[in-house]
């Protein structure tokens, strides 16, 4: 259930798309106002018959029919927003705030990805995360945060969710949004929570993931587009920084080189082999730039003794 210019748009953020949930609903069968049940056997006794209903009558039983049908449909539509809304309004408080930055920053209450923190510093924070499923797609532009290659892969991912598999079955929500470099070599992925994207060092192709419920485990539905596939991220121990604001690339550049600087200095975790950056937003684009919840995160294994 969680991108490209730094303007408010489903693009820069897509978890917008994720609420436009498919609804359903079954719809009572209409009744009509009848006589009393009384006055009907009363008349079959007499050998009377019920004198038939005038056309202003059956249009008036139409209309009552139809608004008390109409309120009961209202009633559970309003329930269903304000539920979904809540999640919204009342954040998620489980990241620890280390700076005025991160005390500003809120989480919409849904399903993310587990993890322990096992190191927390001012600048950067080192979590074990669990193992958790994907779908993920390629992004067609060169950049990761672009308007036109996000909306894209944006779309393949969240009509995946909602429905465009083999189940036809639509799925809840989660956050947030994985954006992330790949390599070529076709190396396993690691995300679920946020909207992951990846860049491929010698393609420059980033890769653009949503994490799947963990209720379904390994029993995801197949999607129906070639371009969406379905991974399982392994456990594994990241570095991570958060940030607020919008993310653009030059962003993320400037922030992967700090925290790398910053990992070549620490004594019990480096960087692992071959690691590649990934992004992870978790707020829809009306959340107000300072509200925002961004993260940049780098693999890493413990140093050797």
């Amino acid at each position: 259930m969680i991108l490209t210019t730094p303007s408010i748009s489903t693009a820069q953020n897509p978890i917008l798309f994720l609420h436009r949930k498919k609804i359903s609903y079954s719809y009572p069968e209409i009744v009509f106002p009848a006589k009393s049940m009384a006055t009907t056997e009363n008349m079959k006794r007499s050998g009377r018959t019920a004198p038939p209903m005038s056309a202003s009558e059956a249009r008036v039983s139409l209309v009552l029919a139809l608004a008390a049908q109409a309120s009961s449909l209202s009633q559970r539509l309003l329930m269903d927003f304000a539920s979904e809304t809540a999640k919204y309004v009342f954040p998620n408080s489980r990241f620890e705030s280390r700076s005025f930055e991160e005390a500003l920053m809120s989480v919409p209450d849904l399903e993310t990805v587990e993890f322990k923190v096992l190191k927390r510093n001012d600048q950067y924070e080192i979590r074990e995360v669990e193992s958790y499923f994907i779908a993920e797609t390629t992004m067609p532009g060169k950049n990761g945060f672009d308007f036109t290659g996000a909306s894209q892969s944006f779309n393949a991912l969240a009509e995946y969710l909602f429905g465009k598999n083999t189940k036809e079955k639509p799925m809840e929500m989660t956050t947030p949004v994985f954006t992330r470099k790949t390599k070529s070599e076709g190396e396993k992925m690691d995300m679920t929570t946020p909207v992951i994207s990846r860049k491929a060092e010698d393609q420059d192709k980033w890769t653009m993931s949503f994490v799947m419920p963990s209720k379904y485990g390994a029993n995801l539905p197949f999607p129906k587009d070639s371009s969406v596939t379905i991974k399982e991220v392994p456990k594994r121990i990241i570095a991570v920084v958060a940030f607020s604001g919008f993310v653009t690339d030059q962003e993320v550049e400037r922030r992967e080189s700090t925290l790398r600087t910053l990992l070549d200095k620490d004594p019990e975790f480096g960087v692992k082999d071959g690691a590649s950056v990934e992004v992870a937003q978790y707020n829809p684009p009306f959340t107000l730039p300072f509200n925002r919840r961004n993260e940049i995160a780098i693999e890493v294994e413990r140093q050797q003794a």
